[in-house]
C-alpha cells in the first residue's frame, strides 16, 4: 500500500484550506494511506475526515516555551523525542510539506521518505526549500486552497481535472444539546482587533436574525471572546453564550446551524468545509488570496475588504442570496 505523509502543522485556516488535498489524492492513487502532521491544538480537523489514516500531533508553539523552563524541560525533550519516533515508523512514498515554511520543513526532514515542497520562489519561506529532494513552482496570486490542491499534484504527477474543492468532513449527525431549534452561528473572535466586526453592528445584526427566528449563537476561545459575546447576547433576543469547546464540539454546533456569518477567522472556513451556508466578513485583509471558498455543496459568499466594513444590511442580503442559491 502507497504511504503519503503531509506536513501542515497551522494554523487553523491553513489547515482547513488543506483539506481538498486529501480527496484529490485518493481520486488519483488508489489505495493510498494518508498520514498528517498537525499542531496538536487543531487535530481535531484532519481527525475529522475519513480518508486520513493517522494524525499525528506536534507541538511546536508549547515546546518553543517550554524547552528552558527549568521545572518541565526533561519532559518536553520526552515529547520531541517520542513524536520522532512515531513520525519514523512509516516509511513513506512522499512527504508533502503544502506549509512552506522553516520549521514545517524541519519536520518534514525527520520523515523517511521523499520529501516534495514548494520552490524557493513559490514558498513563505525560502529557505526551507534546502530540505527538499524534489522542489515545485506553485504560482502565488492564487487562493490557497488551488496552490495546496497544485502542489500535491505536482508532487504525485497528476492533472487537477476539477476546479471545485471537496474538503471531505461529514457534518456531524448528533446534534449538539442544549441549542436553539433554528440559530445561527456568530463567529465573532480573530486573531487581530483590525479583523473585528463593531458590537453595534453585530447586536443590530442579530437583532434581524431574531426577527426572522434564528437565534444568534456565539462561541468563543479567550475571556476578550467571552466578555464581546455576553455584550452581544445582552442586547440580542434569544441569543446564546456558549461554554468554550473544543474544535469537535465546535464542529457539531456548526453542522446543526441554519447558517454561519463570521470574521476572519479559521472558523468561519471550518464552516464553509462541513458546507454550512457562510456570509465572511472582512474588513482589514484581502479575501481574493484567504477568504472562504465553498467547495462542491457549499454556497458562501465574501463581503468587505481591506479598508472596507460591511454593513449588516449588506450582510443581510448576502446571507438570503446564500440561502436562495440551491448549491
Amino acid at each position: 500500500m502507497p504511504r503519503l505523509l503531509i506536513v501542515k502543522t497551522s494554523s487553523l485556516g491553513d489547515v482547513i484550506h488543506n483539506l481538498p488535498v486529501i480527496a484529490d489524492l485518493h481520486a488519483h492513487v488508489p489505495g493510498l494511506a494518508i498520514d498528517w502532521v498537525v499542531e496538536e491544538s487543531f487535530a481535531d480537523i484532519p481527525a475529522l475526515h475519513p480518508g486520513v489514516a493517522e494524525v499525528i500531533p506536534v507541538a511546536v508553539r508549547r515546546w518553543r516555551k517550554n524547552l528552558f523552563h527549568r521545572e518541565i524541560w526533561r519532559e518536553t525533550w520526552r515529547e520531541i523525542v517520542a513524536f520522532r519516533q512515531r513520525l519514523a515508523q512509516h516509511r513513506y512514498d512522499w512527504v508533502l510539506d503544502t506549509q512552506g515554511l522553516l520549521k514545517s520543513a524541519v519536520i518534514a526532514a525527520g520523515a523517511h521518505g521523499a520529501r516534495h515542497g514548494q520552490d524557493s520562489c513559490s514558498a513563505r519561506e525560502p529557505l526551507a526549500t534546502l530540505f527538499y529532494a524534489h522542489r515545485h513552482v506553485v504560482a502565488r496570486g492564487q487562493h490557497a486552497v488551488t496552490r495546496n490542491r497544485q502542489l500535491a499534484a505536482l508532487a504525485l504527477g497528476y492533472t487537477l481535472d476539477d476546479v471545485t474543492p471537496d474538503y471531505g468532513i461529514p457534518r456531524a449527525t448528533v446534534r449538539y444539546a442544549g441549542l436553539p431549534q433554528r440559530y445561527a452561528v456568530g463567529l465573532h473572535g480573530t486573531s487581530r482587533d483590525s479583523k473585528l466586526w463593531p458590537v453595534t453592528e453585530w447586536i443590530a445584526l442579530g437583532r434581524a436574525l431574531a426577527a426572522q427566528g434564528l437565534s444568534l449563537v456565539l462561541p468563543w476561545g479567550s475571556e476578550a471572546e467571552r466578555l464581546r459575546a455576553v455584550q452581544i447576547a445582552g442586547a440580542v433576543p434569544d441569543a446564546v453564550v456558549l461554554p468554550r469547546l473544543r474544535l469537535a464540539d465546535l464542529a457539531a454546533v456548526l453542522s446543526g446551524a441554519g447558517a454561519a456569518l463570521g470574521v476572519d477567522t479559521g472558523l468561519i472556513h471550518l464552516a464553509v468545509a462541513l458546507d454550512v451556508p457562510t456570509v465572511a466578513i472582512y474588513t482589514d485583509t484581502d479575501p481574493a488570496l484567504t477568504g472562504v471558498l465553498g467547495g462542491c455543496r457549499a454556497r458562501s459568499r465574501n463581503l468587505g475588504g481591506v479598508g472596507e466594513t460591511p454593513s449588516p444590511a449588506q450582510v443581510l442580503d448576502a446571507l438570503a442570496q446564500v440561502l436562495a442559491n440551491p448549491g
